[in-house]
């Protein structure tokens, strides 16, 4: 849908081909690292809801400590964002918290201290080359930001396919207390996964930050939904122990074609918001059947103490 949707604003002539791209996958690079973080999470049956604030607070401590070097101020606030998972996970793994409660509190306190180390004023990043860079098309369809976050997806399928990171991670979300008595250190993947989402939120927030030249205290709360939606586009299972880092670029690169075809379009907000959530009903309805399945095999194994590995529904 989304691919006939573009296809029909080329046909139209209404815009060129790299610009349809280009701007494509801009959005992609605002979404994606958060999508990517957030769906990793719900592998893990865990749920971030921070990921909004924390790529806010992101940018605004970036531009608070820029200077002469960038790349010394993208690093205080990815490493703010890494600080904000830290926490979260700690309190999730170590103390046995939802991760609901604890991120919805991690939402609200990071919004805080974005006001309050902005004193709750709008700012501005002075460093015009480096906005100008962020923003400057490479090889036509690119940009710096866009590399970035595909270079985020790469590593992290790799990572997921050819160590036992992606493994431990399906496990934990798949059968907690499987996977525990299999050796796997269930807190400390919590804790990762995490640091994970922060970090990767937060290289979202300087990016957009450093693109947009401005941080404001407001945060990007509304970043959230489409994240979500994203993620279960792209095969990540609410339940947990069902998704892939490709599957996530893949889910996020049908929802900005999607987007950007709607908006090129001239539909009305309410209109979009109406054809994303049938897209969204749709994934669900076919996705139902599968997860009642799933249940179903997870109840066999507790009934029946087979804790043997089945790689039927990782």
């Amino acid at each position: 849908m989304a691919v006939a949707l573009v296809a029909a604003l080329i046909v139209r002539g209404n815009l060129s081909f790299d610009l349809i791209l280009f701007s494509l996958l801009q959005y992609f690079a605002t979404i994606g690292p958060v999508a990517l973080g957030l769906g990793l999470t719900m592998i893990a049956r865990e749920f971030d809801l921070s990921v909004g604030s924390t790529m806010g607070f992101a940018g605004c401590v970036a531009v608070l400590t820029s200077g002469d070097n960038a790349l010394i101020s993208a690093s205080c606030g990815i490493g703010a964002g890494l600080v904000v998972g830290l926490f979260q996970g700690l309190a999730i793994a170590g103390l046995g918290l939802s991760s609901i409660a604890v991120s919805l509190g991690g939402l609200m306190t990071v919004a805080g201290l974005s006001y309050v180390v902005t004193h709750n004023e709008t700012i501005s990043f002075a460093n015009q080359a480096v906005t100008i860079q962020m923003n400057a098309p490479l090889l036509a369809i690119f940009s710096v930001r866009s590399l970035l976050a595909i270079a985020c997806f790469v590593i992290a399928a790799v990572v997921f396919v050819r160590t036992r990171i992606g493994a431990n991670l399906i496990a934990t979300g798949s059968d907690r207390t499987a996977a525990t008595t299999s050796g796997v250190k269930t807190g400390r993947v919590v804790v990762c996964v995490f640091m994970l989402s922060g970090a990767l939120a937060a290289l979202s927030g300087v990016l957009l930050t450093f693109g947009l030249s401005v941080a404001s205290p407001a945060g990007l709360t509304d970043i959230l939904v489409p994240a979500i939606s994203a993620a279960i586009i792209g095969g990540v299972s609410l339940s947990g122990g069902r998704g892939s880092p490709v599957g996530i670029a893949f889910g996020t690169l049908t929802l900005c074609a999607l987007s950007a075809g709607l908006n090129a379009l001239g539909l009305s907000p309410v209109v979009q918001q109406i054809v994303m959530a049938g897209v969204l009903f749709a994934v669900a309805i076919a996705a139902a059947p599968r997860l009642y399945r799933f249940h179903h095999w997870q109840a066999l194994r507790v009934r029946n103490g087979n804790l043997q590995k089945t790689d039927e529904w990782i």
